[in-house]
């Protein structure tokens, strides 16, 4: 995987610290490096930020007090926090290990 897996975001507000939808993972993922966060299936996922652009299926979020990216179709979405979604520029911080 490159170092920024995309160039734009998409977020409930211009931090990207409001959540944007919360859901169950409907199976387990373990992801290939730190930048990404592992659950198990019937976790509950809750998702800050959308990646658009060349990385469309992966989005960002948290389980328990990990926070990483993670394929976004392993998501059922159960409840939205916030309908508003601002396009905003990614920077290299976002594709750091957390």
């Amino acid at each position: 995987l490159g170092r920024r897996f995309a160039e734009r975001k998409r977020c409930a507000d211009l931090e990207c610290s409001m959540l944007m939808c919360r859901g169950k993972a409907t199976r387990d993922f373990k992801g290939p490096d730190c930048r990404f966060v592992n659950f198990k299936k019937g976790e509950a996922v809750y998702v800050y930020y959308k990646l658009i652009g060349e990385s469309t299926e992966l989005w960002a979020g948290s389980v328990g007090s990990d926070f990483g990216y993670f394929p976004k179709d392993l998501l059922e979405i159960n409840h939205n926090y916030s309908n508003e979604e601002l396009e905003l520029p990614t920077d290299e911080t976002d594709f750091v290990c957390f």
